[in-house]
């Protein structure tokens, strides 16, 4: 495994962790279709959370969730929608978080979580 890509996985266990800890239930990790992957799809309560995860080792080329553009979110939803489509959850509403990890040479991950990117 390359080392972007071990940090990057890295990145999704720790924003897993981190919603599960906030009361979430994760539905499904690295779901994949013909148009896209989503990170992480989980409940909220009644709302269904597509969460974006973006990992970096520092902020020298720009914080991670600087990576999430308005055609990526586009995108996003798209993959949201057919994701319902393919499961059975009832849900009240639907949204797109963005959860942005840093991991830096020593020390714990930093996690910052953006509700609601739109």
């Amino acid at each position: 495994m390359r080392a972007k890509d071990a940090v990057g996985r890295y990145g999704e266990d720790v924003a897993a962790r981190f919603v599960a800890a906030q009361g979430w239930t994760v539905l499904a990790r690295n779901w994949r279709c013909g148009e896209g992957e989503l990170d992480i799809v989980a409940l909220d309560g009644d709302e269904l959370v597509a969460v974006e995860v973006k990992t970096r080792r520092s902020t020298a080329y720009g914080h991670p969730a600087e990576a999430v553009t308005h055609r990526k979110l586009a995108r996003l939803r798209r993959l949201t929608a057919r994701w319902l489509t393919e499961h059975d959850v009832r849900v009240r509403s639907v949204r797109v978080d963005v959860v942005a990890v840093v991991v830096p040479r020593a020390g714990a991950a930093q996690v910052e979580h953006l509700v609601g990117v739109v």
